[in-house]
């Protein structure tokens, strides 16, 4: 997912600010466009393919380094003793989890994969009613706030508007408007 920052020139940014202004002219509403690279952090798919990569590595040390077969009274004095498998298997375990949560921070496909569509929708609207009252939308001059927020690695987008717009323009209509600006995020 590029960054919300890189996404866009200053000639969009500049056609964007058009488009609200002459949205703005037709409505008493202050409507406030965000685009965030991302809502959370999203660390599940870190652990998982931690622990997946790290049953994995011991699994491979068992089969392909496995401890020595002691032959009671053999005489032998094995390179490998049975006591140092499982520090072998300790170590495949961490890094194992160390590279699995390398590869799962760094790849967007495997995050989105490993986290639920529900909690990145939290997440999204828990960080969009952030902006809204932390940068006082919710109080504009004339009362009429709309803030619209697109979060581009989920594909999810929230209209959040405060109670003069709702009730002009009615929270079916908003919800509706928001359904049509996720569904056009994930072409």
């Amino acid at each position: 997912v590029p960054s919300a920052s890189q996404l866009f020139s200053d000639t969009d940014r500049q056609q964007i600010n058009s488009a609200v202004r002459a949205a703005e002219a037709g409505t008493a509403a202050e409507i406030v466009p965000v685009v965030a690279t991302a809502s959370g952090r999203y660390d599940r798919a870190e652990d998982i393919l931690g622990l997946w990569l790290g049953i994995g590595l011991m699994i491979a040390i068992s089969v392909f380094w496995p401890p020595p077969t002691i032959v009671a009274d053999s005489g032998s004095w094995e390179s490998n003793p049975a006591a140092l498998q499982p520090v072998k298997l300790i170590v495949a375990m961490l890094v194992g989890f160390i590279l699995g949560a390398i590869i799962g921070s760094k790849v967007p496909v495997l995050r989105r994969l490993f986290t639920p569509r529900r909690q990145m929708l939290d997440e999204v609207r828990q960080t969009a009613r952030s902006v809204f009252f932390d940068n006082r939308i919710h109080h504009t001059q004339a009362g009429g706030g709309l803030l619209i927020y697109v979060s581009l690695f989920e594909h999810i987008a929230v209209i959040l508007a405060d109670r003069q717009v709702v009730a002009a323009i009615g929270q079916p209509a908003l919800d509706a408007l928001c359904q049509n600006l996720t569904q056009q995020l994930r072409i």
